[in-house]
């Protein structure tokens, strides 16, 4: 069972630039759509396999969750959950996941 969820600082920058573009139209919504990824994350502790698979990657253990056009990606180990980053579904992976 997963006892500990650690965000990365590089996913909290995510969060960060996700809500400020967002709220440059709604404030309302940025603060909701930053809400329901912190739910998500708390929900991928109860149960870390419901995600799928990087299709980039490969690695069973890197797995990511959707949230409207927003792709969650975590590393499962042992009993920690570590959240890598939040990203647009359009963007490319970048260089930090090389090597995993």
């Amino acid at each position: 069972m997963v006892e500990t969820l650690i965000w990365t600082q590089e996913a909290l920058d995510d969060i960060d630039a996700i809500a400020e573009f967002i709220a440059r139209d709604s404030p309302t919504h940025a603060q909701q759509v930053v809400e329901r990824l912190f739910e998500l994350g708390d929900a991928i502790v109860d149960q870390p396999r419901a995600g799928r698979v990087v299709p980039e990657l490969g690695n069973a253990d890197i797995r990511e969750r959707f949230l409207y056009s927003y792709r969650l990606i975590y590393e499962m180990s042992n009993d920690v959950i570590l959240i890598l980053a939040v990203i647009h579904g359009k963007r490319l992976l970048e260089e930090r996941f090389d090597g995993r």
